[in-house]
This record gives C-alpha cells, structure tokens and sequence, in this order.
C-alpha cells in the first residue's frame, strides 16, 4: 500500500514565480503559476499550499527568514511530512543556510528555485519544484538537514552557492559536490552531511556586515562601520585569509569596541587558515582576536554570525559556535 505524505509548499516569490511581459521583462505576477500546480505526484503526495511572500530574492531579509522558519516549525508540529519552499535564487543559499542553522526539526526541508520565468522558453521552475517535492516526500531525505535541490542535483544549504547568473545548473558546492541526485523521480544519496548542531532564535539583529578585501584597500570602509550600532562583521580576506596591512589599525578599533569579527576567504574553493605570518597575515590576525570560519563563503559565514549573536552568544561561545565546521 502507497502511504501518501503530506507536503507543505511554502511560495516566497522568485524568478519560479515570475513571468516574461511583453517587453521581455521578468517581473512578478499577481498569481503564481507554480502555486497552481496541485496534481504534482497526485497519489503519493498531498500538497497543501502557503504563498507566504511574493517577493523577489534581493528583497528577502533575516526577517522573512525567521517567518518561514516559525511556518516550518508550525507545520512539523501540525503532522506534515516535509517541506518544499520555493525562493529567488540570488539570496536562496542564505535563507536555506539560515534555516538549516536554526530548524530543529528532522522532518525533510527542501529550498528550490528557478533561474527561467514560468512563461520562457525552457523554463525550470516546474521541474525544480517536482524534484523538489520528491526529494522532501522520500524517507532517505530525512536527518540530512536543509537541502537545496536545484538542475536533478541535491546539496547541503551549508556550502552550495549560486555560481552562474543565468545558467540553470548554476547551484555548485565548490570543494566537496552534491551529496546526491534526483533519479527516475527519487533521490539517491552518495554522501552523508556531517552532524550539525542546532541555534534555535525567535528574533534577528539587526547591523551584521560583510566586507570583501582587495588589493590596494584603505581604512574608509571600515572606519564607515566604527560607531556602536554594528553588532558584527565579516571579512572575506584574500587567499587563506589575509588583509592589506593598511587596514590593521581600523580592524583593531574595531575590536577594542569589542565587535565580533569574523574571517573567511574570498576564493571559491579552500578555507580560511592562519599560516601566513607576514603584516596583515592570518597569524597576526588570529592574535588581534579576529575568528576564522573556515568553509563557508562570506555570505553564509554572515548569516551564521547574525543568528549566533541573536541567540545571544560571547566570546569562546560565539568563537566555538562560528569555528567548528559541523554546524
């Protein structure tokens, strides 16, 4: 006998959500086409539908973020199997990383999107938003933590990124790959997400930063953000994570008014390591009481420590909670 699964589709807008007008422009519809699309997997899956936001990726914020968090714990609370929650794709990977860092919860929880509007020619919405729903309908999905399933492939929300502006399979997880694929309309799993630890949040800060460094920097960024509204900054250093020395003494005012920073690298692939021992080198930088996060891009490494200073952590808490790479 087939067990039906329940399955909420939380809609946040998108490109998935978006159609081509007549001028070639994308832009929002007043409905959204994939929210019609009931008779997906029709006899394995019951669908329940929540168009939560319409808004486009660059408008997402922490905020909205936290709201489909509460949804999703709302829904697991309520019997639901898994989750599917469609999302623009310029800001998907740290709404996704942002509720894999916050979930508790075990039950499957998959983010997809769409890089072609739903009326262009090869559009990849609907596509993306079956697989989506097999992915989160399937038992082997569950204790993998948020995926992001995009183009048949599966990746954890804690390293994949957009890698391409238009390109469908633009969702790559540099250094380590997709942990499995979509296949004859189920998942198959090749590799396994490391034990992740959980921050559960009921409110965001505001005032986290993230600066990439570059050759020739000054102090003129950083002295913008010494006043005592920022709660936090993230420097995407160059190579293992190192900054032009210039900058040394607008980093350390910083860290006398004991705001938390954080160091990762700007590459695409590697991590943030302390072996360089020369002026404005990852050693002196560990010293002055900068914290790596090695293994995640600056974007993500932001988002983990906005959620860990809105649960309230200091110090060698917050330094643990930002440094360990199973979380």
């Amino acid at each position: 006998m087939t067990v039906v699964k329940k399955i909420l589709a939380i809609h946040t807008g998108g490109t998935i959500s978006m159609s081509q007008n007549e001028k070639g422009e994308v832009v929002p519809n007043a409905q959204n086409p994939i929210a019609q699309q009931e008779t997906i997997m029709e006899g394995r899956v019951q669908l329940h539908t929540d168009e939560l936001f319409n808004l486009p990726s660059p408008h997402m914020t922490p905020v909205e973020m936290l709201k489909i968090k509460e949804r999703i714990m709302a829904a697991e609370a309520d019997g639901i199997d898994g989750v599917v929650v469609t999302h623009g794709t310029d800001t998907l990977e740290e709404t996704a990383y942002f509720l894999d860092l916050t979930l508790p919860s075990t039950i499957p929880v998959v983010v997809t999107g769409a890089m072609r509007s739903s009326n262009q020619v090869g559009s990849d919405g609907l596509h993306n938003f079956q697989t989506a729903i097999e992915v989160a309908a399937d038992d082997a999905s569950r204790d993998n933590g948020v995926m992001v399933v995009m183009n048949d492939e599966i990746h954890t929300a804690r390293y994949v990124t957009k890698t391409h502006t238009t390109n469908v399979a633009t969702f790559r997880t540099p250094t380590f790959g997709p942990i499995g694929l979509v296949a004859n309309g189920h998942p198959i799993y090749f590799q396994q997400l490391i034990q992740k630890t959980t921050c559960d949040i009921d409110h965001v800060i505001d005032h986290v930063y993230l600066i990439k460094a570059y050759a020739g920097m000054d102090t003129a960024l950083f002295d913008c953000l010494d006043n005592d509204q920022t709660a936090g900054l993230v420097i995407e250093g160059l190579g293992a994570g190192n900054v032009p020395p210039v900058t040394l003494p607008a980093i350390q005012r910083l860290l006398d008014r004991h705001i938390p920073l954080v160091l990762v690298s700007r590459c695409y692939n590697g991590v943030a390591e302390d072996i360089y021992g020369y002026e404005g080198g990852g050693i002196g930088l560990r010293k002055m009481g900068m914290m790596l996060c090695q293994g995640l891009n600056g974007q993500k490494a932001r988002i983990k420590l906005l959620v860990g200073l809105s649960a309230g952590m200091k110090g060698e808490q917050l330094e643990k909670f930002l440094s360990t790479a199973v979380s």
